[in-house]
């Protein structure tokens, strides 16, 4: 088919590249702004522009994708097809109408749960068993359009944001392709959401990796996990910032937020309810690394306290 392809995160890559692989004639890519990046400012490619260029596909970066100017070029280039992939602009109707086949958007949910901006990330916090990734024709609202395909991924006790999102961002670099093919041959369905089994799952902010030890051990080990590799779950420790990147549930009662245990590889802090066996974390200043190293150059006893 004829693509124009949308996207700007890792997340979006995988997809371009099975569309291009497969044989699909990818016209152009739209992508978001480069942004500046630390103390020179320098400006860093979208990690899809990167992709785009290798494969020597005309990138475009409008600030506003809705200009005139822009909605002329879309048509211009007569896509049958349009694929999303967290862009990051809501498109109008202006361009939702120029593909014959429609807009197909790569959502990481089993839709109609978790719409919106980061819903691999809050699937791991809210506990969820599975997760996966929907295919759907895009209207005006967010992600409410007809769902076509779904696949399911399962959540393991050990996924992380980072670990998730690449399984995810794989499982939707195949999805695509069953669907470009339902599209082109007349089998895709057309599912109305229900939107009543919906939740918004909003986008991340640095505030909620505060660590609240008044809460269960459960609850803020998923946090951890789901915030992993960003923000980042944190606390402070003798004055100084600790983020957290593992950690296991024990049951095992104390005040909240105090270190009940220190052995010469771990420590354990108590919660609202049961304790966590911290595993993986990383001190201010510093790199990232497991406890043990942490133990061997800091002096850590039963009393201290993990303050948020």
């Amino acid at each position: 088919m004829r693509v124009i392809y949308m996207g700007t995160p890792d997340f979006a890559v995988y997809a371009l590249k099975s569309i291009v692989e497969a044989g699909h004639e990818v016209v152009a890519v739209i992508t978001q702004p480069d942004k500046p990046k630390g103390r020179s400012k320098a400006l860093i490619p979208t990690p899809v522009k990167k992709q785009a260029m290798e494969y020597d596909i005309p990138v475009y970066q409008p600030e506003k994708v809705r200009e005139e100017a822009m909605v002329d070029m879309i048509k211009g280039y007569a896509p049958e097809v349009i694929v999303v992939a967290a862009y990051g602009q809501i498109l109008p109707e202006s361009i939702l109408n120029i593909p014959p086949y429609g807009c197909i958007n790569i959502h990481a949910s089993l839709l109609p749960k978790y719409r919106g901006a980061a819903p691999i990330e809050w699937s791991i916090i809210d506990g969820e068993e599975k997760t996966g990734v929907t295919t759907m024709y895009m209207e005006k609202g967010l992600d409410t359009g007809d769902m076509i395909e779904k696949v399911e991924i399962p959540i393991e006790a050990n996924d992380t944001g980072s670990t998730l999102h690449d399984k995810l961002a794989v499982a939707g670099g195949k999805l695509i392709l069953t669907t470009l093919e339902a599209l082109k041959d007349g089998t895709a369905v057309r599912e109305k959401q229900d939107d009543t089994l919906s939740c918004y799952a909003s986008m991340l902010a640095k505030d909620m990796g505060d660590i609240d030890f008044n809460k269960d051990a459960v609850a803020i080990e998923r946090l951890i996990r789901g915030l992993n590799p960003w923000p980042c779950a944190y606390t402070t420790l003798d004055g100084k910032g600790l983020k957290i990147f593992k950690a296991d549930v024990v049951e095992k009662q104390g005040v909240p937020g105090e270190i009940i245990e220190v052995t010469k590889k771990t420590f354990t802090v108590a919660c609202g309810k049961d304790a966590l066996v911290i595993k993986n974390l990383q001190p201010e200043g510093k790199k990232p690394m497991d406890t043990v190293a942490f133990l061997n150059g800091n002096k850590i006893e039963v009393g201290m306290k993990l303050h948020s």
